[in-house]
């Protein structure tokens, strides 16, 4: 070969590897939602959109139409599909220089389920209360997107960093969020039309952190907050700091604990625990002789299993323990759980356990607050079709004591920081609506509250760009210890922040008061939320308005000498006493603001108040606590067998 034939060879590979190059470049990529399995909303205009290499022609196709568009500088293209009938599956082509298929698209309702836990919280959290729904959720036309968490406080990203949409089946629902799959089942159930649900919630997350750049501007501490965790090496120093601090508590939780130094570690069946002290469980360790103390406490419970239930798995159920625990079973290691809200359920398999004497053991870290097991939970072990109680006396000794440590930063509940990262990746997507459950995080803020609910409403549906959307919420349930006399309450607060949102336009909430469990922050009963957010969707977003979606809600007041006169909206089939007997959870105040508790029937579509400690009555409260036991006015529901509460609410006569 000589020089001159070599020299054109070369310069053509030069060229065909530049040609490729462009061509890889060029290549159509669509963001995480456009995505196999994914649910288009109907009855509207939808956008599809991508990117690719500038000035590059674009073809869309699905369901007999296509269009056509061409990127931009930034080689960002968009288009607009008309108007679908609800249906599929159908594939979605988007063709450039390379070719993509969707596959499996269907089109329907599309929902976006957002909040905090117990919007998160899957169905995985609640299998044992449900596993007849869980083994019968086969349904392809019911879907779930679920997000990433993801925070960026210096711009909004424009795409998500992983995800795909699965269906409803026994093998994937346990990642589905409790009250959103509920929530589409009955959606379908009625309707027959499929239902995508987007979940983007984020556990303990405040409603600020869902705020723009711009709706921020109207919370000037907020706004501040957001600036400060933009600045460049800010949340790293923080991290850092955070890490090293938290890094060495544990290395001295480890080093210091007698329990793991002894001769014998604490966790041995050989191990004698005979002369240990006894604590009734559950409950908490401050009650019971170990006041002030945070660090390691050891707990053993020895047990006589029965042979018949030795053959087979077993699982040890230990209800909630606060913070984190690492369990033993006959000295063998069963399992851990880092935090205090997730049930602790533990497989053992069996032969773990031996016919006779059986030696379970408690190792619990309490880094803040008050450790211990919280009351009212299961604590047992079955197998075999049998169960053994472990409540009652368990020994107890402390391993080691320590400072408490210092709260973790949790990034992604500052300002700003979720809008940039999970709502604005999603804006181009088409939706039907919203539903959203949250509130526990903003408690302490209770007013402020009342500004930026709707704020956050607003917010979104401007950014979405779809108008009015339906924004369906939950009120927060009742939780907590139930008191004997009206008292002041943050939750109570904060529910009626929740209350005085319902001005915002096509927005309707889920009363829940009678749905939470006083023990825990995520009450298991997510099918009747999901129901009643159902409810809600037909009168606001299925034109059913005659639908009974909500309980009585508060309209106005009028004093006539001692005594109050409540009217309300949403009486539906009139107003009634759940349960029978007397109306229970109102309170009544005069000028002085002292509250006592109050009598009151019901006249018609009217509850009369009044208390013969109060001649001259200012306000009324309704069901304000933490936990409203006992408050049971309600109407006649939509379910012939369910009457839904009513909302709480602070009435108070006009000063004019």
């Amino acid at each position: 070969m000589n020089a001159i034939s070599f020299n054109k060879r070369s310069a053509l590979v030069g060229v065909l590897l530049c040609f490729l190059g462009q061509f890889s470049f060029a290549r159509v990529r669509l963001p995480h939602l456009v995505s196999d399995g994914m649910v288009l909303q109907r009855g509207v205009r939808v956008k599809i959109w991508g990117w690719a290499s500038p000035g590059e022609k674009i073809t869309v196709r699905l369901v007999g139409e296509t269009v056509f568009a061409a990127t931009d500088d930034a080689g960002h293209w968009e288009v607009l599909l008309g108007p679908k009938k609800a249906g599929g599956p159908f594939n979605l082509d988007i063709i450039g220089i390379n070719h993509i298929e969707v596959r499996n698209v269907l089109i329907g309702d599309v929902w976006v389920c957002s909040g905090q836990s117990n919007m998160e919280l899957p169905m995985e959290r609640v299998k044992e209360k449900y596993p007849e729904e869980i083994a019968h959720s086969e349904n392809s036309f019911i879907r779930q997107f679920r997000l990433p968490i993801r925070y960026d406080f210096n711009g909004r990203r424009d795409d998500l960093s992983s995800g795909r949409w699965e269906p409803a089946s026994p093998a994937t629902i346990l990642s589905f969020s409790a009250v959103g799959y509920f929530f589409a089942r009955e959606l379908y159930e009625q309707n027959k039309v499929p239902i995508g649900l987007i979940n983007n919630a984020v556990g303990g997350a405040p409603a600020e952190a869902w705020l723009s750049a711009e709706a921020l501007r109207s919370f000037p501490e907020e706004e501040a907050i957001a600036a400060r965790y933009s600045a460049g090496g800010y949340i790293d120093s923080i991290t850092a700091a955070e890490k090293a601090a938290s890094e060495s508590w544990y290395q001295h939780v480890y080093e210091a604990d007698k329990g793991l130094r002894d001769d014998k570690p604490w966790y041995d069946p050989a191990y004698d625990a005979s002369g240990w002290p006894s604590m009734d469980l559950p409950g908490y360790w401050a009650d019971q002789g170990l006041p002030g103390v945070n660090g390691v406490v050891w707990f053993r419970r020895e047990i006589d299993v029965p042979a018949s239930m030795t053959g087979a798995p077993a699982k040890l159920l230990l209800g909630c323990i606060v913070d984190r625990d690492s369990v033993f079973v006959n000295g063998v290691f069963s399992g851990t759980i880092g935090y205090q809200y997730p049930p602790r359920r533990y497989e053992l398999p069996a032969g773990r356990l031996r016919p006779g004497k059986n030696i379970i053991v408690v190792r619990v870290i309490n880094s803040a607050g008050r450790g211990g097991f919280v009351p009212d939970k299961s604590y047992q072990l079955t197998a075999a079709g049998q169960t053994m109680d472990l409540k009652g006396p368990w020994k107890y000794r402390l391993g080691m004591t320590a400072g408490p440590l210092a709260m973790q930063t949790f990034f992604q509940y500052q300002p700003l920081g979720l809008f940039n990262g999970m709502i604005a990746p999603l804006l181009s997507y088409t939706i039907k609506g919203v539903i959203w459950y949250q509130g526990e995080a903003n408690t302490s803020r209770a007013l402020e509250y009342r500004r930026l609910f709707p704020a956050l409403i607003n917010d979104w549906r401007r950014n979405w760009g779809e108008g009015n959307f339906p924004f369906l919420f939950v009120q927060l349930p009742n939780f907590g210890v139930a008191q004997d006399q009206p008292s002041e309450s943050q939750w109570a607060e904060l529910r009626e922040a929740q209350r005085l949102t319902l001005a915002v336009p096509n927005t309707a909430m889920t009363v829940a008061i009678d749905l939470g469990e006083w023990n825990d922050l995520h009450p298991l009963n997510k099918e009747d939320v999901g129901k009643r957010l159902a409810l809600a969707a037909e009168r606001f977003a299925y034109g059913r308005k005659n639908f009974v979606h909500s309980g009585p809600l508060y309209r106005q007041m009028k004093v006539r000498g001692d005594k109050v006169h409540l009217q309300f909206t949403e009486v539906n089939g009139g107003l009634i006493v759940k349960g029978g007997g007397a109306l229970r959870g109102f309170a009544i105040a005069g000028a002085d603001n002292k509250f006592v508790w109050a009598r009151a029937v019901i006249n018609k579509d009217e509850v009369i108040v009044w208390s013969d400690a109060v001649a001259q009555p200012v306000t009324v409260r309704y069901a304000w606590a933490d936990n409203p036991e006992g408050a049971n006015l309600s109407n006649k529901g939509f379910y012939a067998s369910e009457t839904l509460p009513a909302s709480p609410f602070e009435a108070r006569k006009s000063s004019r």
